[in-house]
């Protein structure tokens, strides 16, 4: 590459970078008046849910017996549960619940177990406590504990950046998404604020501000902007109400001003996010380290090379994905499976189809934001020079820079074997003997003068 080629490469990539930066800035701004407009505000809706009190048992005793049948004046067989109350206004005291041979969605009890109870204290004695689940909040917090234990001991001060964002991200949810959807604002809207608000906060908090990781959250926002359009297409042309859940089907009944159909998109949405952060991060990173190993690569063997890593990587997550979806909905595929009805029929249905399209959308994603992210890495990080030898401003690193500062790259000298890792990626450094395909961006295009 001649010097006057390595200028060109190096003024491509800062006008790049400034139209990528001026973008994710509209988009920051955007985002903070869409939480501002969007923000929840006055007393939520009443969803016609009644107030419920549950209090926590030990089970002390069970024991054979014979109890009255709920739906018919006769006897049935049942277990009396005898339980040591361990919270609520009774804590200390004993109490009594029944299982009735009938109760088909009530498991297996044991003496021991620690379970939670629905308590109608106006109800008498032996219909006051019903079973309703059993606690899992020690084991859920030791694997809480393990995972947090597992990201710091790997991750470091990284990975400690990186839980602080899944905090911040968990605290959208809760204090916005949530709240906004339940006083009926556009989901659609609502999903997409939250989404880049949650991206913004994630990424800068666990990568750093600086050009990768700006390369990495524009990605992500175009590709999510493209599921969102992918999702509002697929769920008109399905002709899918979102009515496909007894959950969605009392919410149509005691909130009739909600979207369900937007509260499905926003589903797709939310859902798609966790996997895109995945994948534009590791192919921003390939192309980062791409250009560290050869710093005389240019974009279209950068782009060229990260995309073979970017292609392994759609084959598996793509698998994951469906297989998750699959695994998801088995159980439901089993059910109807025994009916009369004919498999067309079945997977058309929509409590399938509900989870088809969501796979189906949420994977075409996934396989846009590859090249997408991959452009965008190859435009903004190749070209540069190295203006601070011996500071590491890369993809991850613990320092923070500013967004228009520049991805510092170890230098090495310019022998054979950095052609070699142009080689290696199909092109060569030096002496490479592939040919350069026209990637499908002008900008990318190959120069006719030899590389």
């Amino acid at each position: 590459m001649t010097r006057a080629d390595t200028g060109t490469e190096r003024d491509r990539a800062g006008g790049t970078q400034r139209w990528v930066t001026r973008a994710i800035i509209a988009v920051a701004v955007l985002t903070l008046i869409g939480l501002g407009f969007l923000w929840p505000r006055g007393e939520a809706p009443d969803l016609g849910i009644q107030p419920t009190q549950y209090v926590d048992a030990e089970v002390i005793q069970v024991e054979r017996d014979v109890c009255d049948a709920v739906e018919a004046d006769a006897l049935t067989g049942c277990y009396r549960i005898e339980v040591l109350l361990t919270s609520g206004p009774e804590e200390g005291d004993e109490g009594v619940f029944l299982i009735r041979d009938t109760d088909f969605a009530v498991p297996e009890v044991d003496v021991g177990d620690q379970v939670v109870l629905l308590d109608v204290p106006t109800s008498p004695p032996p219909f006051r406590y019903t079973f309703s689940d059993f606690q899992r909040a020690t084991p859920m917090w030791w694997l809480l504990g393990l995972f947090v234990a597992a990201v710091v001991a790997v991750g470091r001060w990284q990975g400690l950046r990186a839980l602080a964002g899944l905090a911040g991200s968990g605290v959208i949810i809760v204090i916005f998404l949530v709240p906004a959807l339940i006083r009926s604002e556009s989901a659609v809207l609502v999903a997409l604020t939250a989404s880049a608000a949650i991206a913004f906060l994630a990424f800068y908090l666990a990568h750093g501000v600086n050009p990768a990781t700006t390369v990495a959250l524009a990605g992500t926002l175009v590709s999510l902007a493209v599921i969102t359009l992918l999702a509002l297409v697929g769920t008109e042309a399905a002709s899918l109400s979102g009515l496909a859940s007894e959950e969605a089907q009392a919410l149509r009944v005691t909130a009739a001003a909600l979207d369900l159909r937007g509260l499905l998109i926003a589903g797709i949405v939310i859902g798609a996010l966790g996997v895109l952060d995945d994948v534009t991060v590791t192919q921003v990173s390939t192309v980062a380290a791409l250009k560290r190993a050869n710093p005389r690569l240019d974009r279209v063997e950068a782009y060229r090379g990260a995309m073979q890593v970017g292609r392994d990587h759609v084959a598996s997550v793509v698998n994951t994905l469906i297989l998750a979806y699959a695994g998801a909905a088995l159980p439901l595929v089993l059910l109807f499976s025994q009916g009369a009805v004919p498999t067309g029929r079945l997977i058309t249905s929509e409590i399938i189809a509900v989870e088809i399209v969501r796979m189906i959308v949420g994977s075409i994603g996934l396989i846009l934001s590859v090249p997408i992210t991959t452009a965008l890495a190859a435009a903004v990080l190749t070209g540069r020079e190295e203006v601070h030898p011996g500071h590491d401003h890369g993809f991850g690193a613990a320092g923070a820079v500013e967004l228009d500062d520049t991805l510092a790259v170890e230098p090495r000298p310019a022998t054979a074997e950095a052609g070699s890792v142009g080689d290696e990626i199909g092109e060569g450094g030096e002496g490479g003997t592939g040919d350069v395909e026209d990637v499908g961006w002008d900008d990318f295009g190959p120069r006719e003068d030899p590389i």
